[in-house]
């Protein structure tokens, strides 16, 4: 028998309750509705959305949403509704606590990012610092 690398001990703790892990994205039904829509309405093996920042020169980032086939190696991923959201290495604290919505009126139809970090946004509202 080997000797061990490390050295290990366990401690009981007793009345300490678990607290439960939240996602780093939340969806909004309306979200998740869109989205299955959009993965049924698009051909190929997709298996759900990616979410990733992007530089921009207004306020610093923003938000990108792509379809994917794949999970990548750095990313992670939320399951929600039995939709699969991905989200890029570079995006996952700017995501941390957002949640994502889908929002039609009458003159546009968007998904978008609710997300209490931030700390300022452009007139345009597409680019925002934490």
């Amino acid at each position: 028998m080997s000797a061990p690398l490390v050295q290990a001990t366990v401690q009981a703790v007793s009345k300490r309750k678990l607290q439960p892990t939240q996602a780093a994205l939340t969806l909004t039904p309306s979200a998740v509705t869109k989205v299955k829509q959009l993965l049924k309405d698009k051909p190929g093996q997709l298996v759900g959305v990616k979410v990733g920042v992007q530089t921009r020169v207004c306020n610093g980032l923003s938000y990108t949403l792509e379809y994917t086939k794949t999970k990548g190696d750095s990313d992670e991923e939320v399951i929600q509704d039995g939709v699969r959201v991905f989200i890029k290495k570079k995006a996952k604290l700017t995501v941390l606590g957002v949640e994502m919505d889908y929002v039609e009126n009458k003159l546009s139809s968007e998904f978008v990012f609710n997300n209490p970090n931030i700390k300022g946004t452009c007139g345009c509202r597409e680019s925002f610092n934490i």
